[in-house]
């Protein structure tokens, strides 16, 4: 063989030798092929049971060898590797067994010889005898010496040659040619679904950490919520609060305030997932963040609507719909402004309305800067239920696509004789049944208060 040069001078190298001189076999039996399928089929059988490459690969190696027997082989491969080297990932040589996808480290890279000029050709060949072949200086003269018939099975990624295996017997002229190219083809597909099991494997790897850290990202956003619900006289809470993946950008919160009063603050994020968990936990900072007391319901949405405008939303065109609240026990009177948000529903279980809270409003947060928030007020009596959402509530659909809608929220909120937890149970009760156990398509959060 010529020295190395280049992958271009090797591929040249190795010509396929000509069949020797011999009559054609004779057509097989219908015994012959009968058993041959047998053989292929529990081959197809057993590989398509294997979600682990290393196992696929033992597995088919052994059944195999059974069908197109060798003397020796080895697998060989020139993956992230430059011309003239390669690695050996296998070997009918080793006692033990290495993981090439998991222990690459212990995989032996040789330079150079025979096995270079053939992987790096970039063809599948058959060789009648080695021997002259077989330099003094060869590389991996162990895996060769006392070889004479050679058959390369090169298997292709993206059109290349990365991988090969190398079938050896001992006698010259071993390897029929006439079988090579159904030889050669079972090979290469076993190597492309071995490739594809690594890669599924790989795949599933990456989503077991994401999911290990979207589950994380939730964690961290559950513990921005309220890690009890406050104790505000004459007022019974309950709250629900689910999003739609691990993480998500529903928020609310209560904020204790001067002289017994409490803020109550319901927010949603544009978007789901992650990106509006971040900004959810950017938003829990700036309303905490908020100089002195978050008083009065339109301060508070001007100074987190200034912040996330300047700072954080002008170049994602995300936005935050948000209502905030303040309650007085005193004298029962609920002030609040809103910021694109969902109007909250008092049902005035005395009459029998329910008043929309939506006589004010705004554009949401973090579109643009500068902006001042209306304010109302109203005085709640005893027996009312104040609820507030997120449009994950009223816009729950079925397989229809049609939405809860606020009109049923309205129907369940007549249920006066409930408690404020029994309410939020109607209320999901009401969408788990409209919507016929679908999961929930957007966040959904719920802050029922009922006043005594």
């Amino acid at each position: 063989m010529s020295s190395i040069e280049s992958p271009a001078s090797a591929a040249g190298s190795l010509p396929i030798d000509p069949p020797a001189a011999e009559p054609a076999p004779a057509p097989w039996g219908s015994s012959d092929w009968q058993t041959r399928l047998a053989e292929v089929a529990e081959l197809m059988r057993e590989m398509s049971t294997h979600d682990d490459p290393q196992e696929m690969v033992r597995s088919y190696g052994r059944r195999v060898r059974q069908i197109m027997p060798s003397d020796r082989w080895i697998s060989i491969s020139r993956r992230g590797l430059e011309y003239p080297k390669y690695r050996i990932t296998r070997s009918s040589l080793w006692s033990e067994e290495i993981n090439p996808w998991k222990q690459p480290e212990k995989l032996p890279v040789f330079e150079g010889g025979l096995l270079a000029e053939l992987i790096y050709a970039d063809q599948p060949r058959i060789i009648d005898d080695i021997r002259d072949l077989v330099k003094p200086d060869e590389p991996a003269a162990e895996h060769l010496d006392g070889q004479r018939s050679l058959m390369a099975m090169p298997h292709y990624d993206r059109g290349v040659g990365l991988n090969m295996v190398v079938a050896l017997r001992d006698e010259p002229a071993a390897w029929e040619p006439e079988q090579f190219p159904e030889r050669y083809w079972i090979s290469s597909l076993f190597g492309r679904a071995t490739q594809n099991l690594v890669l599924t494997e790989r795949l599933k790897q990456a989503y077991e950490v994401v999911d290990r850290e979207l589950r994380v990202v939730a964690d961290i956003q559950r513990s921005l919520l309220p890690k009890k619900l406050p104790e505000i006289p004459g007022v019974e809470l309950a709250t629900y609060y689910r999003t739609s993946q691990w993480a998500g950008g529903d928020y609310y919160d209560f904020f204790e305030l001067p002289d017994g009063r409490w803020g109550f603050l319901i927010a949603d994020v544009s978007g789901h997932g992650t990106p509006a968990a971040v900004m959810m936990a950017i938003l829990h900072s700036l309303s905490h963040g908020h100089p002195g007391h978050p008083d009065p319901p339109s301060a508070l949405l001007k100074h987190v609507n200034q912040r996330l405008a300047s700072t954080y939303t002008a170049e994602n065109e995300v936005f935050v719909t948000a209502f905030y609240g303040i309650y007085d026990p005193s004298n029962r009177t609920f002030s609040y402004a809103c910021a694109g948000h969902n109007p909250p529903r008092i049902r005035r279980c005395s009459q029998g309305t329910v008043i929309s809270l939506e006589d004010v409003g705004g554009p949401p947060l973090g579109l643009f800067e500068d902006l001042d928030y209306d304010e109302s007020s109203v005085t709640l009596v005893p027996g009312d239920f104040l609820v507030l959402y997120t449009d994950g509530i009223t816009e729950a659909m079925n397989a229809r696509s049609e939405q809860f809608t606020p009109d049923r929220l309205d129907a369940i909120l007549g249920l006066c004789s409930l408690s404020a937890k029994q309410m939020v149970d109607a209320i999901l009760e009401g969408i788990d049944g409209f919507t016929e156990h679908l999961d929930p398509h957007d966040d959904q959060t719920l802050v029922v208060a009922k006043i005594s």
